[in-house]
């Protein structure tokens, strides 16, 4: 297992800060595993509350946590929704010495638990899949096919890799969605599901695949927001600009994680995918997660026009406004979007993400960067 050490650098700073700690995720991302990390060598007492014994241990919640002291680990905190109230009673205490960090799957009953009765005392933090920084920038052709689930990753096979995500994809729709309250049977979330990878990196457009699929428009709205919520999903919303050309108001739509988009799309290894007509589109989607999980910024958008303009990623930096191209080609080039885009938009600087390996200026705030190197621009050419 690797050793997520941003991870747990972030957890370090957000428990001393804040008297809750909630660290949100799908499910198998790593975060029992980092939980028990971080607390190794610390005063710490874990509950996994999925697990018989420690719901026993709980059946009094309010008498047990508020005798102790130091860290408390709450996993999976969803199975008993009654201790959102019991935290906010106990960390309002004047004196009382515990911290908690709690881990459960971002479903909509914890979050809204945690938001509305946490309300100004918890921090979140949210783990996704292994990232480049963590594998190594060698590693990238793996992670882009395999996708960032710890299992599926660090699988000895490319058989074994697929095995798991295909179990876990089947895990999900038979037991994490109900488990949600949420009542959809599980053949026709499969079947939204694997349609919707198709749809990778496009514009959402809910009548069409309503039509396909022979429900409403609001049926498969309700569905999309479920595989959102669930981190499954990024919606990526439209940068809107006040210019005169008439721009694109719809989200893009793409997974999270490449490796259940190839599962879904059948495709097993790197060569099967090379010659995909969907490449594009998930490399595109392989380079906007990386690109997020590096920077962290507060909101990233998408922005295009109806006459063809657009940029795959805007974002502000200190400040600034700047943009991400993404190109699955050897040698991008200079493209009369990219101009219309840097113009329009005012961008200090946009970056072409690529597959190759040298970084080059194609123009004179326009620069082709690799993307196993986009930890490096990250700390260095952001701040320029």
């Amino acid at each position: 297992m690797l050793l997520r050490k941003e991870y747990l650098s972030r957890l370090e700073i957000a428990t001393r800060r804040s008297p809750v700690t909630a660290l949100l995720g799908p499910r198998q991302c790593g975060k029992t595993t980092l939980a028990r990390q971080f607390i190794e060598g610390k005063s710490a007492i874990f509950f996994d509350l999925e697990s018989l014994p420690d719901q026993r241990r709980l059946q009094n919640p309010e008498l047990v946590l508020g005798a102790l002291e130091g860290l408390v680990v709450l996993d999976e905190i969803q199975s008993l929704p009654e201790l959102f109230q019991v935290l906010r009673v106990l960390v309002d205490r004047p004196q009382y010495k515990a911290r908690f960090l709690i881990l459960g799957s971002a479903s909509p009953p914890l979050v809204r638990n945690v938001s509305e009765t946490l309300a100004g005392r918890v921090e979140f933090v949210e783990l996704s899949g292994f990232s480049l920084a963590e594998t190594g920038a060698d590693a990238w052709r793996q992670l882009w096919v395999r996708g960032g689930f710890p299992r599926s990753f660090l699988a000895e096979s490319e058989e074994d890799s697929i095995a798991w995500r295909e179990g876990f994809i089947r895990t999900f729709l038979e037991r994490d969605i109900p488990q949600l309250g949420i009542s959809i049977p599980a053949a026709a979330m499969r079947r939204f599901w694997t349609m919707l990878a198709h749809y990778h990196g496009q514009t959402w457009n809910a009548a069409e695949l309503a039509r396909s699929m022979g429900f409403s428009d609001k049926t498969i709205r309700s569905y999309l927001d479920i595989l959102t919520s669930t981190f499954m999903v990024r919606q990526l919303q439209p940068w809107y600009e006040n210019v005169s050309k008439r721009q694109v108001k719809a989200p893009k739509v793409f997974f999270r994680d490449t490796g259940l988009l190839h599962s879904l799309l059948e495709i097993g290894d790197q060569h099967t995918l090379l010659g995909h007509p969907k490449v594009g589109a998930s490399w595109e989607g392989f380079a906007l997660e990386q690109v997020l999980q590096a920077l962290r910024p507060s909101q990233a958008y998408y922005w295009a026009t109806y006459g063809g303009a657009e940029l795959d990623l805007v974002f502000l930096h200190s400040g600034k406004r700047y943009g991400m191209e993404i190109k699955f080609n050897e040698a991008p080039k200079l493209t009369p979007s990219m101009r219309t885009a840097v113009q329009t938009l005012a961008l200090a600087h946009l970056w072409v993400l690529y597959p190759g390996e040298h970084d080059y200026p194609i123009s004179e705030r326009i620069t082709v960067w690799p993307l196993a190197r986009v930890t490096e621009l990250v700390l260095g050419s952001c701040g320029e």
